[in-house]
């Protein structure tokens, strides 16, 4: 029975395993609308729009959280129910399926897995499947559950809400934030808790957690134990990139926050500083993985928001329910222009040499984000008159999965909406698919083309 259980997954993961991805969560997603375009996924009572049904299932499945209509006054406790269902399994799937496809890669190549034991493999065991579903299944439930219930007793014993409430409210959001997905039950999302560090930093402890990815997770878990055990520090150089690169982005995102939203009244104009750094970090955490606000967004400044645009497009951790480019492709990418300025022969960091395949994944990855955007942008202008900061703002949220919007979700009309649709899918399971694809791919060349240099610049 295990070595059957064995081969389904290997066929599964290598003969098709972008293909299997696609259809797997595209199946999610129709279930999805097919349930909430049900009467009773309504709070009216009334069968929901194809395209709105449509448009929440995609952004639920694919942990986005740009919605058409408000989640927590539209959709009744059964519709509530089934976006959450749609959040976890889309949060889960992306996870599990990104970690397993990355050990196929690192099986592929022959590389140490980080993962598993500490030791090479030429396949795809189902003794590593089995560790990769219960790490990602004891993650998600440790972190929700803690977060969920450091929630409910802040509702509970902070807002006076019931007890039902306070843990329906408080679970409700620790599911969505760490899946990523930005969905909330209040109309102005996380506004009234704007000053309440209660509320938003253990959802931007969520966010961040589960936005950094499910191998760094495990590895500074493995980490926290080895050093107790030998006193070693074995950090490999993906977690290393994934942490340091995020601490500066969190950095540099609360800083620029802040002093370009100091003084708007609108944002952080009205808080006394404590409330300005709180919340200029909270938005700094949004802005890279998840769509919470706890600041109106159609209310600042374009400047931030341009940055903001920077901030979706790089994302946050691989393997992660963060979307984006991934931190470790614009590590990569930065450290290659370095060397360049530098006149090195080849890129480094961190005291590791990275090899041209690397690069040239990043690469592909990124231009192929930016070819996305600018398409998904010029489409949405012909079909929409919204400002060009506003309708660029979305398309950027939408690729990234982060959520955030200033406001125009709704007002897009359908074919437009239907842009954003496709923009989710493809920028939730498009980096996904595409660097597992070209890592699958890789073989070595036995022969070399004669070197000829072109002009750049």
């Amino acid at each position: 029975m295990a070595g059957r259980t064995m081969r389904v997954w290997q066929s599964l993961f290598t003969t098709h395993p972008a293909r299997t991805v696609v259809m797997s969560f595209a199946t999610v997603v129709l279930g999805g609308t097919a349930l909430l375009v049900l009467p009773l996924s309504s709070e009216a009572g009334r069968a929901t729009g194809v395209v709105t049904a449509l448009f929440t299932a995609t952004s639920a499945v694919c942990v986005t959280g740009l919605a058409v209509v408000d989640t927590g006054t539209y959709w009744s406790g059964f519709g509530e129910g089934v976006i959450l269902a749609l959040i976890q399994v889309g949060g889960f799937g992306i996870m599990t399926l990104a970690s397993l496809l990355g050990l196929l890669v690192a099986g592929k190549l022959r590389l140490r897995m980080q993962l598993t034991a500490q030791a090479e493999t030429k396949s795809l065991g189902i003794g590593d499947v089995r560790r990769v579903l219960l790490g990602v299944a004891g993650t998600t439930l440790a972190v929700e559950l803690s977060v969920g219930a450091v929630l409910a007793l802040r509702f509970r014993l902070g807002y006076g809400n019931s007890l039902g409430d306070a843990v329906y409210l408080g679970f409700f959001h620790a599911v969505s934030a760490f899946n990523n997905a930005g969905f909330g039950l209040h109309p102005d999302n996380l506004t009234r808790y704007a000053q309440d560090p209660w509320v938003t930093l253990p959802i931007a402890a969520a966010v961040i957690l589960g936005g950094i990815g499910f191998p760094v997770l495990l590895e500074l878990l493995r980490y926290r134990n080895r050093r107790r055990t030998t006193g070693r520090r074995t950090w490999s150089l993906h977690t290393k990139l994934t942490v340091i690169t995020t601490v500066i982005l969190l950095f540099t995102g609360t800083v620029l926050t802040c002093l370009l939203e100091w003084t708007n009244r609108s944002t952080l104009g009205s808080f006394d500083w404590d409330g300005k750094i709180l919340n200029g970090f909270f938005y700094s955490a949004m802005s890279r993985t998840a769509g919470f606000n706890a600041l109106d967004i159609g209310a600042m400044n374009a400047s931030t928001l341009l940055f903001t645009c920077a901030l979706m497009f790089i994302g946050g951790g691989s393997a992660g329910t963060a979307g984006g480019i991934k931190v470790t492709t614009f590590a990569v990418l930065a450290a290659a222009m370095v060397a360049e300025v530098r006149g090195e022969p080849s890129s480094s960091v961190l005291g590791r040499r990275l090899g041209p395949h690397v690069l040239r994944q990043a690469l592909t990855v990124a231009l192929l984000g930016v070819g996305l955007v600018i398409a998904a942008t010029l489409a949405l202008l012909t079909v929409s008159k919204e400002p060009f900061e506003d309708v660029l703002f979305e398309a950027v949220s939408a690729f990234a999965t982060v959520g955030l919007s200033t406001g125009i979700t709704a007002d897009i009309p359908v074919s437009g909406q239907l842009i954003l649709i496709m923009l989710m899918f493809v920028g939730r399971l498009g980096p996904v698919t595409l660097v597992s694809a070209l890592a699958l791919r890789e073989r070595t060349r036995r022969y070399q083309l004669p070197e000829e240099r072109p002009v750049i610049g």
